[in-house]
């Protein structure tokens, strides 16, 4: 962990990450960050990030009140079919056939998975409504951006790249690795290299 002028950063690499084996045996959860722990339940989260590697075709856990995005990291596809609630839109089917689609569902909605193929990894975020905002973006290009978040996440997806957040060092992300900018205004990031970044900005709700 590292402090610039205006910004906590916290390298946390993924060789780090334990991994958690789902119940049903179908896959495995590598958390990377949460924010609102304190929350009750103790359990609950105003946000969280997460890779999952799913090995097994089948239902996902519910979470209320959450909106989920998920984005293909690595496999050879994974299709959703979501059933959502009853007086909301009709059902539909979510298909990531290539690294870095997206898809993006409510957590109450029964959301059952099909693999094409082996083992699929994406890359899961979690928000709760009325507990937090939160947004995520792909960087497929180098150069410098204005960010404005309580929480920034800086996930490395292919490739390699470094990031220098205010005018500090770069620091080099391999593929599996984030970095986690912690500030309380706008902070200036650069990224240099041929990587992809998943950017994720978060900011806790006022109560």
């Amino acid at each position: 962990m590292s402090r610039a002028s205006v910004a906590t950063v916290t390298l946390l690499r993924g060789v780090d990450l334990a991994p958690a084996p789902w119940k049903n045996g179908g896959g495995v959860t590598r958390e990377i960050a949460a924010g609102g722990a304190a929350l009750a339940p103790p359990d609950a989260f105003a946000w969280r990030a997460s890779l999952a590697d799913i090995a097994l075709a089948g239902p996902f856990s519910r979470f209320d009140g959450v909106d989920r995005t998920l984005v293909l990291i690595e496999g050879t596809g994974l299709r959703l079919d979501e059933a959502r609630a009853a007086g909301a839109m009709p059902h539909a089917t979510h298909t990531l056939e290539s690294a870095l689609d997206i898809a993006r569902f409510a957590g109450e909605s029964t959301i059952d998975a099909r693999i094409a193929a082996g083992t699929v990894r994406v890359f899961n975020l979690m928000v709760r409504r009325g507990a937090a905002h939160g947004a995520l973006e792909v960087w497929r290009e180098a150069g410098r951006r204005n960010v404005r978040a309580q929480t920034t996440l800086l996930h490395a997806v292919h490739g390699q790249v470094a990031v220098s957040v205010a005018g500090e060092r770069f620091i080099a992300l391999a593929p599996g690795d984030t970095l986690r900018v912690d500030a309380g205004q706008t902070v200036d990031l650069e990224t240099r290299g041929e990587g992809t970044l998943l950017a994720v900005t978060l900011d806790i709700a006022r109560t």
